[in-house]
This record gives structure tokens, C-alpha cells and sequence, in this order.
């Protein structure tokens, strides 16, 4: 008997773009199918009616008075015509917005979901599913069970990456494990155990037969262990008590047995199996189920400790931060965090020694905000810094202590500093204040070379140098306000302008194409790059300069807030980074970008911090961060390596002296090695 829905109830008025006359047509399909055993007509009228029960993982209101209408008529199907329909139930109630169930609706809604998940679980056992929709049903199965796992539905990896993202349930970090996934003939670690606590299900629940299904030889020798514990999750029915990683057991082991062909099947479940181990976040140095850390609301997924099998690699050596597994390529040689003095990974392998700079005049420097590098040949490498107390210190880069005393030459905070070296063999440093001040200095004396001059109003918020073919070495300071002016060092003179149209400016740096001439590239406050050339006396000519490509910056939707030169052993290259932590490389003679570039990754955004420097010569290395965040990507553009180290500081800037990397911060200053010691 067809079910009359109830036209004059408020529910149906919720339904958004759903008409009620439509959802009867569909009640008549799925009834008519059922008489006949077959046909197909309900398919087309489903979906079309599905977007509004659920759009974009919102469910729509109305959902919960046509639900139970629909489940019972598609109950009734044979098994094997309504594994679609359960997957797209099992997404509906894992969906991100699932407002509160009507109180009227309650005892319907939920015996509606009691019915499905037994016509679900009875589709799972009578229909021949390839594997990758037969984990999905599974998994649906275990959302309408009221299980946290269901939720991997909409995280389920696809079957052909290799790579795995983890958000960790402790403190919301992404992490990504290329290469992750492999198909071992073994495994690759030990089965989970069901703590006592799990409960059955007191009631009567379809797992029963799921549980008499699992065969101990459906993944191959040595996976007996994980089946067990999936046919014992099964007999419990489920219960949301259950560890989700016994819980990925289960849907392995029906993908096993249900799925075909039986083959591809297998290599999915054991794909599927290796997210029943454990993972250190290197953020947070919680230890937690790679399983439970795929879903949201993953209760019971943390553990203070490691388990033993995580602390040791196959020969013995620590691993820490995920399980040993054949044939993965381990990430924990890339996690690295601050331990007091030191940068060290996950199991204790050392990184090198963090070198505090000093403060000999207590609370003099306190935080830095911006950082310059002197090189002078012959004498040691010194690091200039400034922050909100106006002042300038000077330090020597190989043991931290301070050269000169504080230098005041601002009468507010510094923002932006740069290093000038040039033509007579001076190097000088200069520095630009919230008033728009600019100072410059003699590092080796400590002394002025003039008074603070100049007027930007806004304040300085971007300096760099640039060397122009007839032999004058300019300083170019950038303001939020869009000016943009090219000064000479010694006497503070303005002698040109660059930014014709005046957009505001939130970051500079210069880009050498030969060794006497630079290009100014800068980003604006829309996101936009701009590159100038200082050595054309008209802001408006180009000169030599070359725009970057905008549709490879709209293609890559790439909105950039932050630019640095990258001199590479070969050529120099511009790097830009936005505020999701994405960074491109582009070619400054062409204008394209150049390689693939680093993606974001979840820590990584806010106002971006960027360096980059070749050390002795090597692989050009570009370290990135987020101001006041705490972690630091330091990525080879050449191999695509990614190292992560977190510190316990709050950054502030960034630079690099040869193979070290300068790190300002809330606190002051700090040094590390580029590469591993």
C-alpha cells in the first residue's frame, strides 16, 4: 500500500525547492518496483529529488517528515536495487548541518533509521558491490548504526592516492602523509583491542549475519587478528562505544568479502586496514587513531601515550610520530619541533641548536618585528633588528651576542628594515618607524649616518635596495597609503617614484636580473603583484620589468600578500605567498610560474612570513610561517621536500645568514641551521 503523505502539515512547507506532489510520484515508483521486482523509473526521480532533502551537506529541514516515508517504501526493494539509495542516507545523516530533529518527529525519524540501517545491511550482504561502493555502504551502515565513524563517508580516501590528509581531534592540525597507503601482504601492525567498556547492543541489530560473513581468509594470511576483532564489533552491533579504528576492521573485512571483484577488493581492505594504527600529531604530540582522526566529533580517538608499536621502526630505531609499515615512506624525519635549546623530531633525532640572541640592556629589544642581515667581507656576519620600543640592535650571527648597544633612532616602532650595500665598500643598514621616519646606520660603529628623515605617511612598511646601471645603490621604502619612493642613502633625498597608480602596499623586495640593475616587485593590499623598474625615471615606463602571468595567478587563484627574491645557485626567481599558505615561484624574465609551487596546509594560515637562501651553495631553501603562529615550513623547490618545525615562540619575521635562519619573535630573536646537523 502506497503511503498518502500528510499535504496539510507545516513540516512539508520546509522542504526548500521540493514539491510534496513529487515526493508522491516517488513513493509510487518505489512501490511499483517493489510489486514487480524491478525498474528503474524511481532512480531518476530520486535523484532529482534528493537536492532538496540535502544541499551542499546542509539537510534541509523538511528531511526528517520525508525520510521515514521513504525508507520504509525503499525497505521493501530487493537488496541489490538500493545500495545507492542507502549510501546517499548514510551522507544525509553525517552531513556538515544537520539541524535538531523536530521533537514531534522523533520517535518516527528514529525508527525510520532503525529500518534502514537493517535494509542497508541487509543490500551489503545480498548485492555483488565493487569494493570502493562497498565501503561506502558499510560505512553508511555504521552512520545509521549512530556510530562517529559513518562520518569518513564524506572524508573516505579515494582508492587511487596514495597520500593521506589526518585532521588531528586534539588540536585541529592537518597533517599530510604522502605515500601512505600500501597493499602488504602482511600486516603492518598489530590488531586494535576492544576495550572492556564496549557494549553490546541490548536490542535485536542486523549484524548478526555480518559477523557470521567475515571469513578469517579473506585478506590473506596473517590478517586473522583483524578479523576477529571485526567480527566481534559486529556481534556487538556497533555500539557508538566501539574505537573507530575496530570499526575500520569491519568495514575492511566486508570489503574483503562483499566486494568484487574479489581481487581489487582485497587491496582496497588492506589499503583500508592500515587506518587501524596510531599517529603522533607533531603539533600537538597527541597520539591518536589514523581512523577516529579522519572524522569530526571523533570521541575516544586521543591517548596520552603511544602505543608500543609506535615507538619503534622495523630495525629498531625510533619512529615516534606514525607505525612502522613496509614499504611507506615515513614522515617522521620531517616533523621537528623545539625542545629548550634545541630542534629535535618526534623520537628525539636532533635537528641542530637554537641560538638565543642576547639582551644585555634588560627589556630593551623585547620583540622584533623586522630583521636585516649585514655581509660585509672579511668581518663577521651581523643581524640587525627592530621592534616596538624603537630601538636597533645589532648582533653577531655565530654566537647571538650583541655588538653594539641599542641604538634609539626612532621615536615609535620599527616595521621594516634592509641592508644597503654600496659602491664605495660601505654596507649600511636602514630602518622605517610607524611615523614614516627613516634612519640609517653604520653597523660597524653603531652610529647614524644622518638624522632620521623623511615623511611616509602611514609608516614604512616595506624596504628594500635597489642597484641601478649607473652605479647609485637606492633605498626604496613602500607605505599602506601607496607611496612608493626611491631615496639616496646618504642624504635622504627622494630622487624618484615608482607605484603610478598607488595601490597600497603590504610587502617589497628586490629581484636582481644582472649584477647592477634591480627590479622592485611588491604586493598590494587586493592581492595583486607588481613589478617596477627603479633604473626608468618615468614611473609609468616598464623598462625591463615583466608582470607576472594574471592568468596563471587567477588559475591559481593565487591572491598574494607577501613576495621575496629567490637567488638559486643558476638564476634568481621571485617567490609569492598569500594568506592560506600557498607560495608560487616565477620566473622574473618571462613572468610564469615555475615549478608547482608549496599548497597550503591547515597552521599555515594568516599574514605569511617568507625567506629563502642557498646555503654554502646548495639547494635553494625557502622558509615560510605566519605571523604570531608558531610553525615553520622549510621547503627544497628542487626535490619538493617539506620539513615542519614548530617553536615556542610566536613569529614575528624572518631571514637567513648563510645556513642559518634568523627567527624574530614576541621575545626577541632566535637562530637555527637551514639543514640538519
Amino acid at each position: 500500500m502506497i503511503p498518502k503523505l500528510p499535504l496539510d502539515s507545516p513540516r512539508w512547507r520546509d522542504l526548500d525547492g521540493l514539491k510534496v506532489e513529487e515526493l508522491q510520484v516517488l513513493l509510487e515508483q518505489l512501490a511499483s518496483a517493489a510489486a514487480t521486482g524491478g525498474g528503474d523509473a524511481w532512480r531518476r526521480t530520486w535523484t532529482d529529488l534528493s537536492g532538496g532533502l540535502m544541499d551542499d551537506g546542509v539537510v534541509a529541514d523538511g528531511a526528517y517528515a520525508a525520510l521515514p516515508h521513504l525508507v520504509e517504501a525503499a525497505a521493501v526493494l530487493p537488496p541489490e536495487q538500493t545500495v545507492d539509495f542507502w549510501v546517499d542516507l548514510g551522507f544525509m545523516v553525517t552531513a556538515d548541518y544537520r539541524p535538531p530533529v523536530p521533537a514531534d518527529l522523533e520517535a518516527a525519524f528514529g525508527a525510520a533509521l532503525r529500518l534502514a540501517e537493517r535494509a542497508a545491511t541487509r543490500s551489503l550482504l545480498g548485492a555483488g558491490t565493487p569494493g570502493q561502493l562497498c565501503a561506502q555502504l558499510v560505512l553508511a551502515c555504521v552512520a545509521l548504526a549512530g556510530h562517529h565513524m559513518g562520518e569518513v563517508l564524506w572524508q573516505y580516501p579515494d582508492h587511487q592516492e596514495s597520500g593521506l590528509l589526518l585532521s588531528c581531534p586534539a588540536c585541529g592540525s592537518d597533517t599530510e602523509i604522502p605515500d601512505f597507503h600500501v597493499d602488504s601482504a602482511r600486516p603492518p601492525l598489530e590488531a586494535p583491542l576492544l576495550p572492556e567498556a564496549a557494549q553490546a547492543r541490548q536490542e535485536g541489530h542486523p549484524w548478526g549475519e555480518v559477523a557470521a560473513a567475515l571469513r578469517e581468509e579473506a585478506l590473506g594470511e596473517g590478517w586473522e587478528p583483524f578479523l576477529r576483532v571485526a567480527r566481534e564489533v559486529a556481534v556487538r552491533g556497533v555500539p557508538p562505544e566501539t574505537p573507530g579504528q575496530a570499526v575500520v576492521c569491519l568495514v575492511a573485512g566486508m570489503v574483503a568479502v562483499r566486494g568484487t571483484p574479489q581481487r581489487a577488493a582485497g587491496e582496497l581492505a588492506r589499503r583500508l586496514m592500515s587506518l587501524t594504527g596510531h599517529f603522533r600529531c607533531w603539533d600537538c604530540e597527541r597520539t591518536w587513531t589514523i581512523a577516529d582522526g579522519l572524522a569530526e566529533n571523533a570521541d575516544g580517538a586521543l591517548f596520552p601515550h603511544p602505543p608500543a608499536r609506535a615507538r619503534t621502526d622495523s630495525d629498531g630505531s625510533a619512529a615516534g610520530a606514525e607505525s612502522a609499515t613496509a614499504g611507506r615512506t615515513s614522515r617522521a624525519a620531517t616533523r621537528f619541533r623545539q625542545e629548550e635549546n634545541a630542534v629535535v623530531a618526534a623520537d628525539g633525532t636532533p635537528w641542530g641548536r637554537v641560538s638565543v640572541f642576547s639582551d644585555t640592556v634588560p627589556g630593551s629589544s623585547g620583540g622584533v618585528d623586522a630583521l636585516a642581515v649585514v655581509s660585509h667581507p672579511g668581518r663577521p656576519t651581523l643581524v640587525a633588528g627592530g621592534g616596538g620600543k624603537g630601538v636597533v640592535c645589532l648582533w653577531d650571527v655565530t654566537d647571538g651576542r650583541l655588538v653594539h648597544d641599542p641604538l634609539p633612532g626612532h621615536p615609535d616602532a620599527v616595521r621594516s628594515m634592509t641592508t644597503l650595500p654600496l659602491p664605495d665598500g660601505r654596507v649600511l643598514v636602514a630602518s622605517g618607524g610607524d611615523s614614516g621616519k627613516i634612519a640609517v646606520w653604520n653597523p660597524l660603529t653603531g652610529q647614524p649616518v644622518r638624522e632620521p628623515a623623511g615623511d611616509c605617511p602611514g609608516g614604512v612598511t616595506a624596504m628594500c635596495t635597489a642597484a641601478v646601471p649607473d652605479g647609485r645603490t637606492l633605498l626604496v621604502t613602500a607605505t599602506p597609503r601607496g607611496a612608493v619612493r626611491m631615496w639616496e642613502p646618504d642624504s635622504g633625498e627622494c630622487v624618484g617614484r615608482l607605484n603610478p597608480y598607488g595601490s597600497p602596499i603590504r610587502s617589497a623586495t628586490a629581484v636582481p636580473i644582472s649584477a647592477d640593475h634591480t627590479l622592485i616587485a611588491a604586493s598590494d593590499t587586493a592581492g595583486r603583484v607588481h613589478v617596477w623598474d627603479p633604473a626608468v625615471d618615468d614611473p609609468w615606463d616598464r623598462g625591463a620589468a615583466v608582470q607576472l602571468s594574471a592568468r596563471a595567478l587567477d588559475e591559481a587563484d593565487h591572491r598574494v600578500t607577501a613576495v621575496e627574491a629567490v637567488l638559486a645557485p643558476d638564476r634568481t626567481m621571485l617567490a609569492t605567498a598569500d594568506d592560506l599558505g600557498v607560495v608560487m615561484l616565477w620566473d622574473p624574465a618571462t613572468g610564469d610560474p615555475v615549478g608547482d609551487g608549496l599548497p597550503s596546509s591547515t597552521g599555515t594560515a594568516g599574514p605569511p612570513l617568507i625567506t629563502a637562501a642557498a646555503p654554502h651553495g646548495g639547494r635553494t631553501v625557502l622558509v615560510t610561517g605566519t605571523r604570531h603562529g608558531h610553525r615553520l615550513r622549510v621547503w627544497e623547490p628542487e626535490t619538493g621536500a617539506v620539513r615542519h618545525i614548530a617553536l615556542d615562540v610566536s613569529l614575528t619575521c624572518l631571514a637567513t645568514a648563510g645556513a642559518d635562519l634568523i627567527v624574530g619573535h614576541d621575545r626577541g630573536v632566535l637562530s637555527l641551521p637551514l639543514t640538519g646537523q
